[in-house]
C-alpha cells in the first residue's frame, strides 16, 4: 500500500481500513507469541501500513 494510493479515498473509508489492519496486526501478534507466525517481518509491515492511514487521516483532516 502507498500512500499515493490512499489520497484519494474518503476519511470513512480510511477509518474502515485502518480498523481492519489494526486486527490484523493484533492477530499476528498472537500468532508471533504462540509461535505459528513464519514471517515475523510482517508485523512491520502493518505497523507501517498503519502509520501510512494515520496519515492520511490526518492530512484530510485539515
Amino acid at each position: 500500500m502507498k500512500f499515493i494510493d490512499l489520497k484519494d479515498k474518503e476519511i470513512s473509508e480510511l477509518k474502515k481500513m485502518l480498523v481492519e489492519k489494526k486486527s490484523e496486526l493484533f492477530e499476528l501478534k498472537l500468532k508471533l507469541k504462540t509461535m505459528q507466525l513464519n514471517n515475523p517481518s510482517q508485523i512491520a509491515v502493518i505497523r507501517k501500513d498503519i502509520a501510512r492511514l494515520n496519515t492520511a487521516i490526518s492530512a484530510k483532516k485539515d
